[in-house]
C-alpha cells in the first residue's frame, strides 16, 4: 500500500486541483508527482527520510507531499507563517534532512541560523525565491519518473505537530494506514464529497483537517479542491460564485464571519454540504446562516491522534447541538475517572479507537502512555456524552487546552516563551472567549521586581517566537498568581 496511490484511477482528464487559477488534471498531478519522485530520489531523499514541507496551500504542497509519501519518506507539513524560532524547534525535534520553502517562509527561513539545524542538508524552493544553494522544485519535477515506493500499514507517512491531548506541541507520528483508514471510514460513512464535488479548500494543510479530510478524500474520491491560502469572507464568496464551489469545510471563525458578511441571498446557492469542527459552532451563528443563506451547517468531531474524524454529522446523522455520530470502523467508549463505562446519558471522557488512531509521539514514550492504553484506546481528554440514538454530543474538552480559529494551543508553550523574558518572573495563560476566533490567548504577568513592562512590547515579543495564533492578544500584569498548597498554578481562578 501507499497513501500517494490516492490519485491513481480516476478520469486523467478531470481536473484534481486549482491553484492560482490554475487547473490541474489528474493525469498531469499523476505524472508530476512521478516526476519530483524522481527529483527528489536523484537528490538522495530515501525511505524513513524527514521532508519538512514550509508551503502554503498550493500547487506545490499538494504534488510535494504525494511524492514524498509516494517515496517512503516522511512529510512534516510545517506553518509557513511561523517564525524562525518556532520553525527551528520543529525542524530539529523531527530531524528533518530536507526542507521545501514556499514563498511565505522565506524570510523565516533566512532568519534560522543553520547551525542550529544540522541535520537539514538540503533546500528546495518551490520557485525559486533567491534562496542560495536551493534546488527548484519547477526543475525537480521534470525529473525522470520513479514508481511509487509499496509499504506497509504500519509505515510512517506524516509527522504533524499538534498539542495533543497531555501537554506541550509534540509531533504526531501517523502512518499509512492511519490516513487511509479514515479517509476510507469517511467515505464509507457519509456522503461529504462525491467525484463531482468541487471543494473549497481553505483549510491549511499543515493542519491534519486540511490534509487528510479536505485534501485527502477530495482527491480520494477524484473531486476538484480549489485551494486557497488565505480566508477573506467576500474574495471567498466570488470564488464559490465563479467556481461553482458545492463542499465548503471550515473551521467555525470562517463561518462566523460568513454569517455576519452583507451578502445575496443565494451567495451559498451551488454549496450542497457546509462542514465545521475543530472547535464549538457558535449556536446563534448556526442559525443566522440557515435564516440567511439556507446553509444547514454540518458538525463533526476528531483530532489529531485520530487522523482526524471521529463522529460526522454527514448521512443525515445531524441533530441540534450534536457533533454527530461515530463513523464506521471507529469505536468510541465514555469513560468515568476510575476508567468505567459510563451509564447511558452520563458525561465521561471520550476514548476511541480504530485502525485511524495514531502510533504515538515522537521520542516521547512517557506522553504517549499518557494517552494511548496497553490495548489501544486512544485517551482524548475530551468530556463528553451520547443519547440513547448515539448521537455524541461535547460537554467540555482537554483540561487547559486552548482552541484560536481550530488552531490548539496549549499554555504550557507560551508560558516557556515568556518566562525566557528577562522581566517576567512569572506567568500564566489561559484561553478566553473571542467573537471571531473563538477563543484567544490572555497572559497574566508577575514582573521581575523593580522591572516595567509594556503590554505591547510582551505581545511583540511573542511574536517573534510564536505563530501569531498563539500569541496573547492581552496581558495582565498582577502582583501574585493564584496558586494551589503544592504551589501547582490554578488556572480556573484566573479571569
Amino acid at each position: 500500500m501507499n497513501l500517494a496511490n490516492i490519485i491513481n484511477g480516476h478520469p486523467p482528464e478531470n481536473v484534481a486541483i486549482i491553484s492560482r487559477n490554475r487547473a490541474t488534471t489528474y493525469g498531469t498531478l499523476v505524472d508530476q508527482v512521478a516526476g519530483l519522485r524522481g527529483g527528489l530520489t536523484e537528490l538522495g531523499v530515501q525511505q524513513g527520510d524527514r521532508v519538512a514541507l514550509i508551503v502554503g496551500n498550493s500547487r506545490f504542497f499538494v504534488v510535494s507531499y504525494l511524492a514524498i509519501v509516494g517515496l517512503g519518506a516522511v512529510a512534516v507539513p510545517l506553518n509557513p507563517s511561523s517564525p524562525a524560532p518556532e520553525l527551528t524547534r520543529e525542524l530539529v525535534t523531527v530531524g528533518a534532512s530536507t526542507v521545501i520553502i514556499g514563498p511565505a517562509a522565506v524570510n523565516a527561513w533566512r532568519s534560522i541560523d543553520r547551525a542550529h539545524v544540522p541535520l537539514v542538508q538540503q533546500v528546495i524552493a518551490t520557485e525559486g525565491h533567491d534562496i542560495d544553494d536551493a534546488a527548484t522544485l519547477t526543475d525537480l519535477i521534470s525529473s525522470t519518473p520513479v514508481p511509487v515506493v509499496d509499504v506497509a500499514g504500519d509505515h510512517l507517512a506524516v509527522l504533524m505537530f499538534t498539542s495533543g491531548t497531555a501537554g506541550s506541541p509534540r509531533a504526531a507520528m501517523l502512518s499509512h494506514g492511519n490516513l487511509l483508514s479514515n479517509i476510507n471510514q469517511v467515505i464509507g460513512t457519509d456522503d461529504s464529497i462525491h467525484a463531482s464535488d468541487i471543494v473549497y479548500a481553505v483549510l491549511p494543510m499543515f493542519h491534519i483537517m486540511g490534509l487528510n479530510v479536505v485534501l485527502g478524500i477530495s482527491l480520494a474520491v477524484g473531486a476538484t479542491a480549489v485551494l486557497v491560502q488565505r480566508f477573506d469572507p467576500a474574495t471567498a464568496l466570488e470564488t464559490i460564485r465563479d467556481r461553482k464551489v458545492t463542499v465548503v469545510p471550515g473551521a467555525p471563525p470562517m463561518w462566523v464571519d460568513f454569517s455576519m458578511v452583507d451578502a445575496p441571498v443565494d451567495a451559498f446557492a451551488t454549496v450542497r454540504t457546509a462542514l465545521t469542527g475543530a472547535a464549538k459552532m457558535p449556536e446563534d451563528a448556526m442559525r443566522r446562516l440557515d435564516e440567511r443563506f439556507g446553509v444547514k451547517l454540518a458538525e463533526g468531531y476528531g483530532l489529531t491522534e485520530a487522523s482526524p474524524i471521529v463522529t460526522s454529522s454527514g448521512h443525515g446523522a445531524r441533530r441540534p447541538g450534536s457533533v454527530g455520530k461515530v463513523i464506521d470502523g471507529v469505536h468510541m467508549r465514555i469513560v468515568d475517572e476510575f476508567g468505567e463505562d459510563t451509564l447511558d446519558g452520563d458525561t465521561g471522557e471520550i476514548w476511541v479507537s480504530g485502525p485511524n488512531v495514531f502510533q504515538g509521539y515522537l521520542d516521547d514514550p512517557e506522553g504517549t502512555a499518557k494517552v494511548l492504553t496497553a490495548d489501544g484506546w486512544l485517551r482524548t481528554g475530551d468530556i463528553g456524552t451520547t443519547d440513547s440514538d448515539g448521537f455524541v454530543y461535547l460537554v467540555d474538552r482537554a483540561k487547559d487546552l486552548i482552541i484560536v480559529s481550530g488552531f490548539n494551543v496549549f499554555p504550557a508553550e507560551v508560558e516557556e516563551v515568556l518566562l525566557a523574558h528577562a522581566g517576567v518572573a512569572q506567568v500564566g495563560v489561559i484561553g478566553v472567549a473571542h467573537p471571531h476566533t473563538g477563543e484567544a490567548v490572555k497572559a497574566f504577568i508577575v514582573p521581575e521586581r523593580g522591572v516595567h513592562l509594556d503590554e505591547d512590547e510582551l505581545i511583540a515579543y511573542c511574536n517573534g517566537e510564536l505563530a501569531r495564533y498563539k500569541c496573547p492578544t492581552k496581558v495582565l500584569f498582577v502582583d501574585e498568581l493564584p496558586r494551589n498548597i503544592t504551589g501547582k498554578l490554578l488556572r480556573r481562578s484566573l479571569m
